[in-house]
């Protein structure tokens, strides 16, 4: 099993870099890599709260882990720290052994002089997924969540 470890700093308070993880509309907006589109269908946030989210290939490909254009994945959110720290626990939708596995996703937000500092790890990837394209959908999406923020 691999971990995937982003670091970024994005100019927006902690505060609103916390809301913007726990937030439906936020996480469908930033949370997708490109080339995709994505779909909430149930986001409770709170500790031992449940989600389920569904990401589309844009193009015609038979990359998707639930089916040959979508990767859906359900989870639950199992500490939530204010301003500092989400952790969720997640799996994909998927009968190809080599995808199955439930994965740990934590969030830090930090204090930095001009902005947060934050770091993602995603830990316990399946043996079917690549870490290099792990990495390379994180830093669309966070990008995406960088982007979202200080734009506001």
């Amino acid at each position: 099993m691999s971990t995937t470890r982003l670091v970024r700093r994005i100019r927006a308070p902690r505060s609103a870099e916390y809301g913007a993880l726990l937030d439906a509309q936020a996480v469908q907006h930033w949370m997708v890599p490109d080339g995709m589109t994505s779909e909430v269908h149930v986001f409770d946030p709170r500790e031992g709260g449940v989600f389920h989210i569904s990401l589309t290939y844009v193009m015609p490909t038979a990359a998707g882990k639930t089916s040959a254009q979508t990767d859906s994945f359900h989870g639950r959110f199992v500490e939530l720290v204010p301003d500092s720290k989400v952790v969720q626990l997640v799996e994909f939708e998927t009968d190809d052994p080599a995808m199955q596995g439930e994965m740990t996703i934590t969030y830090l937000l930090a204090d930095a002089t001009d902005g947060t500092d934050f770091v993602g790890l995603h830990e316990g990837l399946p043996p079917g997924v690549s870490p290099v394209d792990n990495e390379l959908g994180w830093n669309d999406s966070i990008d995406k969540l960088a982007t979202l923020l200080e734009a506001r």
